[in-house]
């Protein structure tokens, strides 16, 4: 079942009847069944969904990881089918930023350095990937940490580090996959926050996520039940502030 809400226009994100099979052993699995929904720029919007519901997929798939068996994908305008792996690959290291439940931090490197990792595939001079680095740090309030190596921080601290890191390219939308599954409640709602405030100035972000008070964050959840949206919804109630696990 889908709202209104997915049929809105002038969409970042737009996917209709989306679907991906995979075959195993001339088995074939049906990951997505038909999915429909828009996700306008500017907007927050979370999808939840048990194990095997195909949300797993289909960030695979709206982050350019992966491709649809069925269906459409429309990115700022431009479909999926279009773009060669090539272009794929620019427009997700231009356009995209990504925030793992595991960090995906180089241990070793400092702050700054993680943080430079995608500018390094981009033609910015060194003079201003400083002030960019700087920036995205600072956005998420570690400016203190900057020479400081990444083994060293706490889990909170890491994932702040994995935000600026999506940040200093400014991309156009940011996917957040269980962001807040390896932090204590306290880290977690912190970086929950952070994502909040980045909203509220206007970034899009696409967050996956099992805990219902971390999917509240946005304005609209998005339930995949079978590869399919069982309900979209807007976020006119939330639940009280506590626990995120």
């Amino acid at each position: 079942m889908t709202s209104d809400i997915s049929q809105a226009s002038n969409g970042m994100i737009d996917v209709r009847n989306l679907k991906k099979e995979y075959t195993d052993e001339e088995t074939p699995t049906r990951a997505l069944r038909g999915v429909t929904f828009t996700v306008a720029k500017g907007e927050f919007v979370s999808i939840m969904g048990p194990s095997g519901s195909g949300k797993s997929t289909l960030l695979q798939i709206l982050s350019f990881l992966d491709r649809p068996t069925g269906g459409t994908y429309t990115f700022q305008d431009k479909g999926i089918d279009e773009m060669t792996d090539q272009e794929l690959a620019h427009v997700r290291n231009k356009d995209m930023g990504f925030v793992f439940q595991s960090f995906n931090l180089l241990s070793r490197l400092t702050v700054y350095d993680n943080v430079e990792i995608p500018l390094l595939y981009s033609a910015i001079p060194s003079g201003k990937r400083r002030t960019l680095i700087e920036e995205a740090v600072r956005a998420v309030g570690l400016e203190e940490k900057l020479f400081t190596e990444a083994g060293k921080l706490s889990g909170g601290q890491k994932q702040r580090v994995a935000i600026a890191r999506a940040l200093v390219t400014d991309p156009n939308v940011i996917f957040a996959d269980e962001p807040t599954g390896n932090l204590d409640s306290v880290s977690g709602l912190q970086i929950m926050d952070i994502l909040a405030s980045l909203h509220k100035k206007g970034r899009t972000i696409l967050l996956v996520t099992h805990e219902t008070q971390t999917a509240e964050f946005a304005d609209r959840i998005i339930r995949m039940k079978d590869g399919m949206v069982e309900s979209d919804r807007a976020i006119t109630e939330r639940t009280p502030v506590g626990s995120l696990k």
